[in-house]
């Protein structure tokens, strides 16, 4: 944590006053409406905060906020803060869609926050080549919107449609189709003394360039992944072939099954059966989506040409049935109005196909909250580790979640992300009341959740700000922390980026 020094000794003087003059420079660059500047009169360092977050996280002390429109302010922007030393760091965030683990907080106290929201823009899109420029304020509602009608389609994720795509694919969040990470195929980014780059694929105007990521010579692309490297001010992101049609298989099966049938799933992935991310709900998670009580939920999506969805269907409906694992199966939800999930398999299917529901229905089934509201009345808090696929393991994780309900009295909901055939997203969600004890409980159970995992060796591979001292807690490679922070300190000698949640 950045300690904040107490005002008083004349070089403690001297650094607020070239932060408050970098900060006026930064007014003048984006405009004296887009700053936010801390009472000037509050004893001490002057700081303020950004408001709750739905996680109930403590909030961290910043020392103002600035709302750049363009790639350039931002980069006239860092470059103030490289050409003086002053108290702060940048920490930028794209929408601050980031719930249940810190939304728009910094990791530490002593930041200067980049709202990067208000880089809205589609710059460009070819849909007949698969590729969009697309800048951090850009929500997936409003390229999905875009898309429409068209043999493209974008992969969205099961959170709220007004989250920003730029912003969750850098935190290597999970699609519906796969990782969002491999979308990303170029990055604009501002470096920490305000040079401007680009890494990756990039569409050039003269020569229509096969889209390939990773180029010659070591990919850079990577390197501002979960990174402190720089600001990315925008992304070129992949778009997918739409399929000519999609049905999505729900089954459901009783706890005691869970090792069997998930195993079950397994064989199915490895086999070619499934289209995308298969979804598997435990009873708390399925409830968001009708599940029946006592009973785990599974989404199976097949797409294609019409006629290897049918086949597809059925050969699923035919193995479900032979295996007598499942307690209900059914391929027809969303293409029969009297069905008692009709409404929620046609947004499920419609998510599978690169719509997200612009009214959030399941995303507030879900949080409990409508987005704009989430920060302000919710509750939430996420953890998110990597799983083998077996049914062995699967059904390992479901114990340890169940030890911490019995710890804690917190019931979590899981979410199985399955992203192949040996690894599972495991989406470990708590929704808790703000008032009272309940929160405090679920904070004891997040922490007992990264503990017990982590002794599996089943590892988070995103973290929350009150827990960023995991990334020296968890094995890496041999010398990899060491060279990661020669990389830091080589692009970034004065600190002007935030170290993040990763760092």
């Amino acid at each position: 944590m950045t300690v904040l020094p107490e005002a008083g000794t004349r070089h403690e003087a001297s650094a607020f006053d070239r932060l408050r003059a970098v900060l006026a420079g930064a007014a003048q660059v984006v405009g004296a409406d887009r700053v936010t500047r801390p009472d000037e009169g509050a004893p001490g360092a002057p700081v303020t905060t950004l408001g709750p977050n739905a996680g109930l996280h403590r909030s961290r002390a910043v020392f103002g906020v600035v709302r750049p429109h363009t790639a350039e302010e931002v980069r006239r922007v860092v470059e103030l803060f490289a050409a003086e030393e002053t108290t702060a760091v940048l920490h930028a965030f794209s929408t601050g869609g980031n719930w249940g683990l810190g939304s728009r907080e910094p990791a530490q106290d002593g930041a200067v926050v980049l709202d990067l929201s208000g880089l809205d823009q589609i710059r460009d899109i070819d849909v007949a080549r698969g590729w969009a420029v697309v800048e951090p304020g850009v929500t997936q509602a409003r390229l999905a919107r875009l898309l429409e009608g068209s043999e493209r389609m974008l992969n969205v994720t099961a959170s709220s449609a007004h989250t920003s795509v730029v912003g969750n694919a850098l935190d290597r969040g999970v699609g519906l189709r796969h990782q969002r990470v491999e979308d990303l195929t170029g990055l604009e980014v501002v470096l920490p003394d305000g040079e401007l780059i680009r890494v990756g694929w990039w569409p050039e105007q003269d020569r229509p360039t096969p889209v390939y990521t990773h180029g010659l010579g070591p990919s850079l692309v990577q390197l501002f992944v979960q990174s402190a490297l720089g600001v990315v001010t925008a992304a070129t992101v992949r778009l997918l072939p739409r399929p000519e049609a999609l049905r999505v298989v729900r089954l459901d099966f009783t706890p005691d099954k869970v090792e069997a049938a998930t195993a079950e799933v397994r064989r199915w992935v490895t086999q070619g059966l499934a289209r995308g991310v298969v979804k598997i709900y435990n009873e708390v998670a399925a409830r968001a989506y009708g599940g029946e009580p006592g009973r785990y939920l599974v989404h199976v999506c097949v797409d294609g040409t019409p006629e290897v969805v049918d086949a597809l269907s059925g050969i699923l409906t035919v193995e479900a049935f032979r295996s007598r694992l499942f307690s209900a199966v059914s391929d027809s939800d969303a293409t029969d109005p009297a069905a008692a999930h009709h409404d929620v398999a046609v947004r499920v299917e419609r998510a599978y196909a690169g719509d997200p529901d612009p009214t959030d229905a399941l995303f507030e089934a879900k949080t409990g909250r409508p987005a704009v509201r989430l920060d302000e009345e919710g509750g939430f808090l996420f953890f998110l580790p990597l799983v083998p696929f077996s049914g062995a393991s699967l059904a390992r994780a479901d114990e340890l979640v169940e030890q911490v309900r019995a710890e804690t009295g917190i019931r979590c909901g899981v979410t199985l992300n399955v992203l192949g055939a040996d690894v599972v997203d495991c989406v470990v969600t708590m929704r808790f009341a703000r008032d009272g004890e309940e929160a405090e409980r679920a904070h004891r159970a997040l922490d007992r959740l990264y503990e017990l995992f982590a002794g599996e060796g089943f590892v988070p591979y995103r973290l929350d700000i009150d827990h960023t001292d995991w990334v020296g807690r968890l094995p890496a490679g041999a010398g990899a922390r060491a060279f990661a922070q020669r990389l830091k300190d080589a692009v970034d000698p004065h600190h002007v980026i935030a170290a993040g949640r990763y760092a």
